[in-house]
């Protein structure tokens, strides 16, 4: 059936007629969003292909929307699920995301908005797996792991390297650098910290309703260090903060982590581990930028190439465990800075 058919079967027959359906913009995955407005009121709509293959206690969306609505987080209201042709009903939050408050804002309130956010964040990380539940167990099964860390690495040598900036390195450079990655899992994958994280915490999947942040896009919720979330709010691909904002909230959420007893760590190594793993996280997102610009044809995400690589210096000149692999991407980020 097709998508404009089976829509409307999510609400009462006699305002099926009544119905009006765009299309919204989304990202960087095989799902598809739209607002449906009626007599109800306006509403968003997941057309999800993974949904209509996958028992509804199984997929991953449901089972973390759930997990965070009962800790606390502010997510979308579930109002409704068609499992046969992949599709949930949602409540609608608008179109504000945080990247559009952010020019907004005056120094002052933007660090307010920053630290109400982190204070999310730290109640996600404060999260842990219910022992009588095995439906939770999805995120809480998945990690960072070596596996999951040289995968994303390796996807960007595929859709970066070898593809987007073809010949910037031969092949023996490419070899090199991935032994330089190698290493660097090596260095982030810490079992011992591993809390919770959304995976994708960045400013355009928290949405701003009624002047309150809302997370969205937390399917891919799994382990890894406190700060892998919180590269992707404070290096964000798409908002680039203030470097004095950036130093007061990464202390801003080591002393909560510190409060909620959520690491061992003290701040100098949170710091180290803060550079490493947003090195990490910047050369995932330039992969996936690269392979969204080359292979699937979407140039929506190309401007942020740039601006992404742009962060790699500062991490490469403050940490020496960085310094070869910054060698080897010099050609990439010459031009690059910012």
């Amino acid at each position: 059936m097709e998508l404009q058919e089976s829509i409307p079967l999510l609400f009462p027959p006699e305002e099926r007629a009544q119905l009006e359906i765009s299309t919204i913009k989304g990202d960087a995955s095989n799902r598809q969003y739209f607002r449906v407005t009626g007599p109800g009121g306006t509403f968003v709509v997941c057309a999800d292909p993974v949904f209509s293959e996958t028992a509804p206690e199984r997929y991953p969306f449901l089972i973390v929307r759930n997990l965070f609505e009962q800790h606390g987080i502010p997510v979308p209201e579930l109002l409704g699920i068609d499992n046969e042709d992949g599709l949930l009903l949602l409540e609608d939050c608008g179109d504000l995301m945080l990247q559009d408050e952010v020019p907004q804002l005056d120094s002052e309130h933007l660090a307010a908005r920053y630290r109400q956010i982190i204070d999310i964040l730290v109640r996600i990380q404060s999260i842990r797996p219910d022992s009588e539940s095995t439906d939770a167990m999805i995120p809480f099964s998945l990690s960072f792991d070596h596996e999951k860390l040289m995968f994303e690495f390796d996807f960007f040598i595929e859709h970066a390297l070898k593809n987007y900036f073809g010949g910037r390195l031969d092949d023996h450079a490419i070899g090199q650098l991935r032994d330089e990655f190698l290493a660097i899992t090596g260095l982030l994958v810490l079992p011992e910290h591993f809390v919770l994280n959304h995976r994708d915490f960045h400013s355009r999947n928290i949405m701003l309703f009624r002047d309150e942040p809302v997370i969205i896009d937390f399917q891919d919720a799994r382990l890894g260090l406190p700060q892998y979330d919180a590269v992707s709010l404070l290096r964000d691909s798409y908002v680039r903060l203030d470097s004095e904002l950036v130093d007061e909230l990464k202390r801003y959420h080591f002393e909560q982590l510190v409060r909620h007893g959520l690491t061992a760590m003290d701040e100098a190594e949170y710091l180290r581990l803060f550079d490493l793993m947003a090195f990490q996280r910047n050369i995932k997102a330039v992969g996936t930028f690269c392979y969204q610009t080359t292979v699937v044809g979407n140039r929506a995400f190309e401007h942020s190439i740039g601006p992404t690589l742009g962060y790699l210096r500062e991490y490469i000149a403050a940490q020496p465990e960085l310094a070869a692999a910054g060698r080897l991407l010099e050609p990439l980020m010459a031009g690059n800075s910012r």
